[in-house]
């Protein structure tokens, strides 16, 4: 199985021994040993033809490339923060845009939403990832996970939600003054909320190009 580990914050090093992991297309910045790099070309939402019309519907999808042979890859993505998720058969609901690396043991889908895909700009399908092995996802500065205990329920802003994981029931609402407390006046927008048992990992900056409803 190849082993991913982190040199600092911002540089992901795989070790593969005769093995095949996934990356961003373009996220090699360096390698040592005979490791062979191919494009798959769009993925999450399956392969064929189902699998592009899907794609194109829900617009969400992710540029990755097959790494293979034996040597150590190194892996990053436009100097932002790496962050390694283990799943043992659980899924991940991702923003495509933060997925970096993942072993091949890990499968990607498209879930719809809800409005969570439109208030951040993103349609309205996330990415699911599921499977057994580690996944490399990216934030603007250093994650933050916050844990949802039922009864309390999390609400986070859609520009700065990365993933989530758990027994999680997603949903929005709408909050006229909370960008103008913190003097961002875009008029109503929304929140995400989440409610049950989990985890949610949002970074401490807002992504840019999303939009306000």
């Amino acid at each position: 199985m190849p082993t991913f580990r982190l040199n600092g914050t911002r540089l992901l090093e795989v070790d593969i021994a005769n093995e095949t992991f996934s990356a961003l297309n373009g996220s090699m910045v360096a390698y040592v040993g005979q490791v062979a790099f191919k494009k798959q070309g769009m993925r999450s939402g399956g392969g064929g033809f189902r699998g592009a019309i899907k794609r194109k519907v829900t617009g969400e999808s992710i540029e990755l490339m097959d790494c293979s042979g034996s040597g150590t890859v190194y892996i990053a993505n436009a100097a932002q923060e790496i962050n390694l998720i283990e799943l043992k058969g659980q899924e991940l609901f991702v923003e495509a845009s933060n997925l970096v690396a993942l072993e091949g043991g890990i499968q990607t889908d498209q879930k719809f939403t809800g409005m969570q895909g439109a208030s951040s700009g993103r349609g309205l399908f996330t990415t699911v990832a599921k499977g057994n092995g580690q996944v490399a996802v990216t934030t603007d500065g250093p994650a933050i996970v916050l844990e949802v205990a039922p009864g309390q329920p999390l609400c986070v802003d859609p520009q700065a939600y990365v993933a989530h994981s758990g027994q999680l029931q997603q949903d929005f609402i709408t909050d006229v003054n909370w960008r103008t407390a913190i003097g961002q006046n875009s008029g109503e927008s929304f929140q995400l909320r989440f409610q049950g048992n989990g985890l949610v990992y949002i970074q401490p900056a807002e992504r840019q190009g999303g939009i306000d409803l």
